[in-house]
């Protein structure tokens, strides 16, 4: 591997790696991380993937051998979170999930849970149902691994049902859930309170035109959606990796919770925004979407939410 495509900075307590991914993973090679995070290229044509369109076949074969490396870098008892969305063949739906899950599997992997990150916007369809959400599979190693549900627990929808009176029972009549909260399950809405009691989904905004955290990047991956893995599947002080970093928002959440992290990407212009972001969080200044605050409602009183007087007929 030249010095021309593959250099390495500091930032803080996060590594940022310009190169192709399976060179930059070979040269890791030795290393142990706890949690691999990250949201791969889903070969649909973005700025970042133009010039290395791949078949469907090909893209399986190369993530096969990006996972396959990802594996000898993962501890034992490590955790890995891929977060994908879907690729159309010829107008063909294929979720990326169902490719992966085999991917995973063939290398020895247990997937733990297909969890929904469900957004608001999007592309909309005139042949299909606009797509609103996408998969997060959680791997782990083996089938011992580090699973922090505390850090990650919802409000209990029934704070004060209590354990059915039963004859001579120990726990009869007392609280029957967990003071701390209930398991957020493997459908994710972060809208907290409110939005936790109505349906339990992972309903995180996707990074779009207004969000706080919208750099250049046309794919952007929440903070908060990397955030809950760090909390759920790692201890302050562990190592972190994210192969497809992009504008760092992995290790922007590792590092803001006293993690370690190491993020690789081949586009050095996303990897300059990604060190901008994290010399930001050090600093104090990052542009962060509050973890666990509400996804915005549409305000029936707004103009933009009431129905235009020229579908007054059409609508009915």
């Amino acid at each position: 591997m030249s010095i021309e495509n593959f250099h390495s900075n500091q930032t803080g307590t996060s590594e940022l790696i310009c190169g192709d991914v399976v060179e930059s993973l070979e040269s890791l090679q030795g290393r142990s991380y706890q949690l691999v995070v990250s949201s791969p290229p889903y070969n649909i044509g973005k700025v970042y993937e133009r010039d290395s369109k791949r078949t469907l076949e090909e893209y399986s074969e190369w993530q096969f051998g990006v996972v396959k490396n990802l594996k000898d870098l993962l501890a034992e008892n490590g955790s890995i979170c891929w977060q994908v969305g879907s690729f159309v063949r010829n107008n063909e739906y294929v979720p990326l999930d169902i490719i992966f899950y085999r991917i995973f599997s063939e290398l020895g992997f247990k997937l733990r849970n297909r969890i929904i990150w469900r957004f608001n916007f999007g592309l909309n369809y005139d042949k299909r149902f606009s797509g609103r959400y996408e998969t997060m599979l959680w791997f782990t190693k083996s089938d011992e691994y580090i699973f922090n549900l505390d850090p990650v627990r919802i409000p209990q929808l029934y704070p004060g049902k209590r354990h059915v009176q039963k004859k001579g029972g120990e726990k009869a009549g007392k609280p029957s859930g967990n003071p701390l909260g209930k398991n957020p399950s493997d459908y994710w809405e972060f809208s907290a309170e409110r939005d936790f009691m109505i349906n339990p989904v992972w309903d995180l905004p996707n990074v779009k035109a207004g969000h706080p955290e919208k750099t250049s990047h046309p794919c952007q991956f929440p903070i908060e959606l990397a955030e809950r893995c760090v909390l759920a599947f790692t201890n302050p002080g562990d190592a972190v990796l994210d192969p497809f970093v992009g504008t760092g928002a992995s290790l922007i959440a590792a590092n803001k919770h006293g993690r370690l992290a190491t993020g690789i990407d081949r586009d050095a212009p996303f990897l300059a925004v990604a060190e901008e972001r994290l010399e930001a969080l050090e600093n104090g200044v990052l542009p962060m979407r509050p973890s666990g605050k509400a996804v915005q409602r549409p305000n029936p009183k707004d103009k933009v939410a009431r129905v235009p007087a020229e579908w007054e007929s059409k609508v009915g």
